[in-house]
């Protein structure tokens, strides 16, 4: 070997000084490297799965919170529907109301203007009666008894048409 140029305890020392160098970096700086490196892939995976999972809770809560304003959606169209049924049952029950009313309002007039009217007929009655006393009177020239011909003249309305009885 020597004829070609290679010088063997020369080789020996570089190949043993190699292997050391070889050995020892693969100790000191092979293994530690490899294992940071092995960590940070493991950290990377953890943090990808991680952002798949907050992913997918995203996409649960998403879907979640879709449903909750569809059923809010429904219970406000519920409730609107259900104040404006309540408007108009009270708007019902207040023409309701306000018809009753009117109804015993007229019922009232109605009473009122039958007892005024028997007032008045009482007092056309009574009035006819004094005249029909003062001009028997007159003509007669005397004074009558009063009382005793307002009540025959009254038993006389009575009996004729249109009288009370």
């Amino acid at each position: 070997m020597g004829d070609i140029g290679i010088n063997v305890p020369g080789l020996v020392a570089q190949l043993v000084g190699f292997f050391l160098l070889f050995g020892l970096l693969t100790v000191v700086l092979y293994k530690p490297v490899r294992r940071m490196l092995d960590e940070r892939s493991n950290r990377i995976k953890e943090s990808m799965e991680q952002a798949e999972q907050i992913k997918e809770q995203m996409a649960k809560t998403e879907e979640q919170v879709r449903e909750q304003l569809g059923a809010a959606r429904r219970d406000g169209q519920d409730i609107l529907a259900q104040a404006a049924q309540m408007g108009e049952r009270l708007k019902e029950e207040a023409r309701g109301e306000a018809r009753q009313e009117a109804e015993v309002i007229v019922a009232r007039a109605r009473t009122e203007i039958e007892r005024e009217r028997d007032a008045a007929i009482d007092e056309v009655k009574r009035q006819f009666v004094d005249l029909a006393i003062t001009a028997a009177e007159k003509v007669v020239n005397e004074t009558l008894d009063r009382e005793k011909h307002r009540r025959l003249i009254e038993e006389v309305l009575e009996q004729a048409p249109g009288g009370k009885g």
